[in-house]
């Protein structure tokens, strides 16, 4: 897989220019969707950079990450001439980059493509690491390819465009880098005023959080080993996410907080986190993130829903837990019964 570079924007303009100029192109896309089309877009339609760049736009939030909405990209690369030398670059969140990414890599067996992650989900998360697709079947990113952006650029100006929801959304995942990574770090995302947030600091944040999944993914490109630390409590948040897909749909980043609760739960029982940690970070995801309402009658939904998470093997259920703030167990198991007392923990923490 190529290497991605990962910028830190000081100059939107300026580094989008020099990213644009390294990729040999002979026409540009641009993907957005509908509300980045218009809060989002207009920052940069008068770059020099983009002259003459068409731009494609695809339905908002991630019930529109769909089979769909993919062809509905190729149909609109193919009727504006692109070819396998054309450039897409995707402006908006973790949707636009996942199936914009996902474009790319198939149009014309591929061609290159820049990211300009547009919200904390993005920055933090899907944007970095050459992750790509779309949601099939009900089931969350169930059909991609591991390709790397061409360059991602990170302008953390465009966080205050976000709505509240959207801030925390992007926070869970910062919350699971620092899990993974150190104490500092965790307890510095647990005293941040995540509400009221100084976005001096919270840049300074974001790009520690990113040199986290930076690291990681550099090591386990193609998630063989390593790279499943990135997993905690996704096995159980994907679940959440495709169950709540079939109702009321949340932010991908509050499903990760709801299955942090249970994988660290299941941390704490099985792999010996200590439970003081366990329990003052949930007492923060509860405390901001609230809670998904499930019954017992929903268990075997969402076990079901488990068992097709990319990491199994063999139809066994697979989690990522922690022994100690960053001190990461991959591949580790639960028996039904203690995924029962998981999201029993969960429903009466």
């Amino acid at each position: 897989m190529s290497s991605q570079k990962v910028i830190i924007a000081d100059s939107l303009e300026q580094t989008l220019t020099q990213a644009v100029g390294e990729c040999e192109h002979d026409r540009i896309f641009l993907l957005a969707d509908e509300t980045t089309q218009k809060a989002c877009v207009p920052l940069i339609a008068d770059f020099d950079c983009l002259k003459g760049a068409h731009t494609i736009v695809i339905g908002a939030t991630d019930t529109h990450k769909t089979l769909e909405s993919l062809a509905h990209v190729w149909e609109e690369l193919g009727k504006g001439g692109a070819t396998r030398h054309t450039l897409l670059i995707n402006i908006g969140g973790g949707m636009v980059t996942d199936l914009g990414g996902f474009a790319a890599s198939t149009f014309k067996r591929g061609i290159n493509y820049i990211n300009i992650p547009t919200t904390l989900l993005s920055m933090v998360d899907a944007s970095v690491g050459g992750k790509t697709g779309i949601n099939f079947r009900g089931l969350k990113n169930e059909i991609g390819v591991f390709n790397n952006a061409a360059s991602v650029i990170l302008d953390t100006r465009f966080l205050r465009t976000l709505d509240q929801e959207n801030i925390l959304s992007g926070y869970a995942e910062m919350l699971k880098h620092g899990l993974i990574s150190n104490e500092q770090m965790w307890a510095e995302l647990l005293n941040f005023e995540v509400e009221a947030p100084d976005f001096g600091l919270l840049q300074r944040m974001v790009e520690e959080s990113v040199a986290v999944k930076q690291r990681i993914v550099t090591e386990d490109p193609t998630e063989q080993g390593i790279r499943k630390a990135l997993n905690l409590g996704h096995t159980a948040g994907h679940a959440f996410e495709s169950f709540a897909l079939r109702k009321h749909p949340i932010l991908h980043g509050y499903a990760v907080a709801y299955g942090l609760i249970c994988e660290l739960y299941l941390s704490a029982v099985k792999t010996g986190f200590p439970s003081d940690k366990m329990h003052q970070t949930v007492s923060f995801i509860k405390a901001h993130y609230g809670k998904m309402t499930i019954t017992c009658d929903d268990y075997p939904t969402l076990l079901e829903l488990m068992t097709h998470d990319k990491k199994n093997t063999a139809g066994i259920i697979n989690f990522t837990l922690l022994g100690g703030i960053g001190d990461i167990r991959i591949n580790q198991t639960a028996t039904q019964e203690e995924i029962y007392e998981a999201l029993d923990f969960y429903r009466e923490c």
